[in-house]
């Protein structure tokens, strides 16, 4: 199938199907789907090694991401990224930004490629996508998404540990109404986490209450999620965050409304990313060792003898908690905002 084939099934111009394998955003979402349909059909991918010399070997390896912006992801492709070049391999990365129709586009770009390896870091997997990289014969990694064998390896975090460990520590500090504030929630690794906040902390103490709020994965995200759980009568006494960047936007938003954290309200955050460390106050979270990713990624891509005892299996992270200074006991004198 050529580019010209994708664009007469979409009734597009040949130029508009490159601009949505570009994630070019000038494209009208009606126009975007109907070629992401139109690529989905034809099972479209680029050859854009067509040129390459026979027999040549392809020492790139592809990484998507949900959002460059959020350094969760970008700590996880510097550290692919600096193995590869170490090794003399090149590395491609696509930024997705949670939208399945731009992560199908990207895994098309990739495979048109001919990447010598694929990862996939990213929440917004579908399965028929998994299915589609599972049949193919390219490496390919997943993270907490699908399963792993043949050439699949998945690569893995214990987030729902991480959680219990948040929740078990806050009501340890006397914390029963608690706040969560998450991105995406829809999304399956994303939904699962908040489940696991529900789930425990009602296993935990049969009065806790969870309120939650969601918006975008951004500092500014984070900032509007808490302002939402604090207008209300009665805030609650410790925010839970789905990730560190949008832990340090609610922190801005608590400190703008005059409140101490952690003497009125408790904050945690995700991931232990570096700004958690230098942040105000330094904040409590879960460590995931991002570099440690990065780099079973790359050891399970590289095309060489150790990458063949790699390639298909599972691995798993467990993450710790991290406690630091935006988190302490609840007070006894409950405030009313």
């Amino acid at each position: 199938m050529s580019l010209q084939d994708v664009a007469e099934r979409a009734r597009v111009s040949t130029a508009t199907v490159s601009r949505v394998l570009n994630g070019v955003d000038t494209v009208k979402s009606s126009t975007r789907a109907r070629v992401m349909k139109a690529i989905s059909d034809l099972k479209y991918h680029p050859n854009l090694h067509a040129r390459s010399l026979a027999g040549a070997t392809n020492k790139t390896i592809g990484v998507i991401v949900s959002n460059l912006d959020n350094p969760f992801f970008l700590d996880v492709y510097r550290a692919v990224e600096s193995d590869c070049h170490a090794a003399g391999y090149e590395v491609v990365v696509a930024n997705t930004l949670y939208r399945p129709e731009q992560l199908t586009a990207s895994v098309r770009v990739m495979l048109g490629r001919r990447v010598a390896g694929l990862a996939l870091i990213v929440s917004e997997v579908d399965d028929v996508l998994i299915d589609e990289l599972t049949q193919g014969d390219m490496p390919v990694v997943l993270y907490d998404v699908g399963k792993a064998g043949g050439h699949v390896t998945k690569v893995s975090v214990d987030y729902r540990r991480g959680v219990e460990r948040v929740v078990d520590y806050l009501t340890s500090l006397g914390h029963t109404e608690l706040g969560l504030i998450s991105h995406h929630a829809a999304l399956g690794p994303l939904l699962d986490r908040c489940s696991a906040v529900l789930e425990r902390a009602r296993a935990t103490n049969s009065s806790a209450t969870v309120r939650q709020a969601s918006s975008e994965d951004s500092l500014q995200g984070g900032r509007a999620a808490a302002a939402e759980l604090l207008s209300t009568g009665r805030p609650p006494t410790a925010i839970i965050c789905v990730n560190d960047i949008m832990a340090v936007g609610a922190l801005l938003e608590i400190r703008e409304r005059g409140l101490q954290v952690p003497r009125d309200i408790s904050v945690t955050g995700f991931d232990d990313i570096e700004l958690a460390k230098y942040c105000y106050p330094p904040l409590t979270t879960v460590h995931i060792p991002r570099d440690e990713i990065g780099h079973m990624v790359f050891r399970t891509l590289a095309r060489d003898e150790k990458a063949k005892e790699l390639v298909g299996r599972e691995f798993a992270f467990a993450p710790e908690l991290v406690v630091r200074d935006s988190t302490g006991p609840v007070r006894t004198d409950r405030l009313s905002l």
